[in-house]
């Protein structure tokens, strides 16, 4: 299967829209059910110790939400995909033409 020129251009449209979405943001928080979700998949610790004081206490207890603070970088090449993508998709035959 051959990529049209309307699939790069929308990749290069998300990415760009991606790259906007990163240099905006300084950091992401996330919920404490899906920080609990990411420990218990990803075998941290947090998911033991969590679940077994809520066990013992019978309690909802609070868990730390985890903060994400993505590079400077990433915003900055998601842009440049995006505008190449872009670019690329502009200067290639149009279909059937």
């Amino acid at each position: 299967m051959e990529i049209t020129r309307n699939q790069y251009y929308l990749a290069g449209l998300v990415l760009l829209l991606l790259g906007i979405q990163f240099r905006v943001i300084d950091r992401i928080e996330l919920t404490a059910e899906f920080t609990q979700f990411l420990a218990e998949r990803t075998g941290h610790p947090l998911a033991a110790v969590s679940a077994t004081t809520q066990a013992l206490t019978a309690s909802d207890g609070k868990v730390t939400k985890k903060t994400i603070c993505p590079p400077e970088y990433v915003g900055w090449s998601l842009l440049s995909l995006g505008v190449v993508l872009v670019l690329h998709s502009w200067a290639m035959q149009k279909p059937g033409g």
